[in-house]
């Protein structure tokens, strides 16, 4: 969880409203799960029919919204406007419209909370965008980089109350990648599944999320550092026959990520297990595989194999070689880190 939005979470929950939000950026999770929480409690369920008004984007323009957060609630004390795929909102890109955002912000009605959430980055410089963190909320909600997302699974879980193994996670971000909204999806549908105090582990990511025990990006690295030439073209040809289920630019952005942190440990002093642990900032459960990479691949050839991922991702994008398919790809790929 991104503090800011943990923080602003908690105002929420506690009902500590601010009279305008603007929440922007690239991670629609977020901005879905601000709008809904809000959206929960703001309004009595008996007031929501007459002061409480969900609008779309491509449904609305910045004039309908200023008049919507200017009307007074309806027997009430307050009423909300949320304004969602703001990106999508006419007028959005004229003068005139934004600055009639920017009066409203700046003198917003007290009785109104007015939300806006747009899928996208703004600047943050432009006077409208300011405007709202001059006398309400400005937050930018921006995607998790890679190296972050074990600690989002295991901090979600824990929320749920539920416990959850290293390797589980490991195993969740490999196969999902990025996409909250979707692994936080995925943990809850594990949860019903759940016995009382039982933990999520790598088992139970395969049976129900539907990762291949044998045949996930978690078993191909494990092949590579052991160089299992066999086990390393058997998975291989499973991601090749199933590539919706194993898209090629995941794979690619996890060995990346994989040996990137191997040629860290590799320039690092510190060789032990605690202090490749806070390098990396990964679980000690996979210090060990880390340090194990280190010494069975020489530094050049971490740099070269690193090399060769960059270029298999120009090839996915059809960069140099727009003919190869995705398993042609991948296979090279492999055969030069084997090799």
């Amino acid at each position: 969880m991104i503090p800011a939005v943990d923080t602003l979470l908690k105002d929420i929950r506690a009902k500590r409203f601010a009279p305008v939000y603007l929440i922007h950026g690239d991670e629609p999770y977020y901005l879905d799960q601000l709008a809904d929480q809000l959206e929960k409690v703001a309004i009595p369920v008996a007031e929501k029919s007459f002061n409480q008004f969900v609008l779309f984007g491509k449904d609305t323009d910045v004039g309908s919204v200023i008049n919507y957060a200017r009307r007074y609630p309806f027997m009430a004390d307050r009423q909300l406007v949320i304004v969602k795929e703001a990106q999508d909102m006419g007028g959005l890109k004229e003068k005139n419209s934004l600055t009639l955002l920017e009066d409203y912000a700046l003198n917003p009605l007290s009785s109104t909370i007015l939300m806006i959430c747009h899928t996208g980055n703004l600047d943050e410089r432009k006077s409208w965008v300011k405007a709202f963190g001059n006398k309400g909320v400005l937050l930018a909600a921006k995607k998790l980089y890679e190296n972050k997302l074990v600690d989002w699974v295991q901090d979600y879980c824990h929320k749920q109350g539920v416990k959850v193994s290293p390797k589980a996670c490991q195993l969740l971000v490999d196969h999902i990648g990025n996409d909250l909204k979707r692994m936080a999806g995925e943990i809850d549908k594990m949860m019903l599944n759940l016995r009382v105090d039982e933990e999520i582990s790598a088992s139970t990511v395969e049976r129900l999320v539907g990762i291949s025990k044998e045949y996930n990006v978690f078993e191909l690295q494990k092949a590579l550092l052991q160089r299992d030439v066999v086990k390393a073209n058997r998975i291989v040809d499973y991601f090749s026959r199933n590539p919706k289920d194993n898209p090629l630019i995941l794979i690619l952005t996890q060995l990346f990520s994989y040996f990137s942190k191997v040629i860290l440990v590799q320039s690092s002093r510190d060789q032990s297990e605690k202090g490749v642990g806070a390098l990396l900032g990964v679980n000690p459960f996979f210090v060990k595989d880390y340090l194990q990479a280190a010494r069975t691949f020489p530094l050049l050839k971490v740099a070269d194999i690193i090399h060769s991922i960059r270029r298999a991702d120009a090839q996915v994008k059809g960069i140099d070689t727009p003919t190869m398919t995705e398993g042609e790809i991948l296979r090279e790929l492999v055969f030069s880190i084997l090799h």
